[in-house]
């Protein structure tokens, strides 16, 4: 082997090398853990708007990620509104692939969700949208998701601001649900 050639591995060798090594500081330094949530006022008495976001396969009609691809594969398994019901999705590379599962509820209050991510990587999070009366026809609803990247995993948050960017999908689906919602009234009236 040429001495040149020989250099150049070794140089080849120590940049390697100390990108692992940075790498695994960066992984060790940076939290693995997310959390994000959003709210939104709904000129609807509190059982109303919780009797509509209990069921999962209403999310498809506010939340943006039920638009993103309109050819979405979807499997529902259990009965929707309980503990144990089962959202299934495949879609394009903006939708990926997953599945959501209610894994509590408190009625009239709380839903907790269990997202198992398949595409575009396996990750699992969790998820939970609350609903709290403030007059009696007024309901503050609340999304929210937290979870953990495994190491080095982490790293991406410090390339991708995940809680805007989730918030921001958050804060449309709110404004969907508002909208769909105190509408619902409207068209009850003009008919």
């Amino acid at each position: 082997m040429s001495p040149i050639l020989n250099k150049i591995l070794k140089i080849a060798g120590i940049f390697i090398g100390l990108l692992a090594v940075l790498i695994l500081v960066l992984a060790f330094t940076v939290n693995p853990d997310f959390e994000m949530e959003r709210s939104i006022v709904i000129d609807k008495p509190n059982e109303e708007v919780f009797d509509y976001v209990k069921y999962l396969r209403n999310q498809y009609n506010y939340s943006v990620w039920g638009t993103l691809d309109p050819d979405m594969k979807q499997e529902f398994r259990g009965t929707d509104g309980t503990v144990g019901f089962v959202s299934v999705w495949e879609g394009n590379e903006d939708a990926g692939a997953g599945e959501q599962e209610i894994i509590g509820m408190v009625e009239g209050e709380r839903i907790d969700y269990e997202l198992r991510f398949l595409e575009p990587f396996e990750t699992t999070s969790y998820a939970f949208m609350s609903t709290e009366p403030i007059s009696e026809n007024q309901t503050r609803v609340t999304w929210g998701m937290f979870g953990s990247f495994s190491r080095p995993m982490n790293i991406m948050l410090l390339f991708f601001d995940l809680e805007e960017a989730i918030g921001n999908d958050y804060e449309i689906g709110l404004n969907n649900l508002k909208v769909l919602l105190e509408e619902s009234d409207t068209d009850e009236e003009s008919e």
